[in-house]
């Protein structure tokens, strides 16, 4: 069974910094491209960042310079490393694993970490 468990979500000030992890089971994060999406309530999931089996990466323009994704195979766990953080970056962060490809094709969901951002 594969799952996917996000940590390091909370509560911190505008410019202050985060760390996301994404611990994976079942699958073998090498394997494939992993990617972070955040969603608010009521509105559309949005694709943050991915990177490739390979590490190639790619950002959403609303966080290129601030987010770094990242990840560790040995350790099967991705991370989200969030600097500058704005209150408009408030929201669940899912993590996902997938398929590079155009669009990145998620497989595999977590159920998300709450980050807010308080001005």
């Amino acid at each position: 069974q594969v799952q996917l468990v996000e940590s390091g979500g909370g509560l911190v000030q505008a410019g202050g910094s985060l760390r996301l992890s994404c611990a994976a089971s079942g699958l073998t994060i090498g394997s494939y491209a992993m990617g972070w999406y955040r969603q608010a309530p009521g509105k559309e999931r949005e694709l943050v960042a991915i990177i490739s089996s390979g590490g190639s990466t790619s950002y959403a323009d609303s966080v290129k310079g601030r987010f770094t994704i990242t990840r560790d195979n040995a350790k099967n766990t991705m991370y989200l490393q969030m600097n500058s953080l704005k209150p408009e970056d408030t929201d669940v962060y899912i993590c996902s694993a997938g398929w590079w490809s155009a669009p990145y094709s998620p497989a595999y969901w977590g159920q998300g970490t709450q980050v807010t951002v308080s001005s």
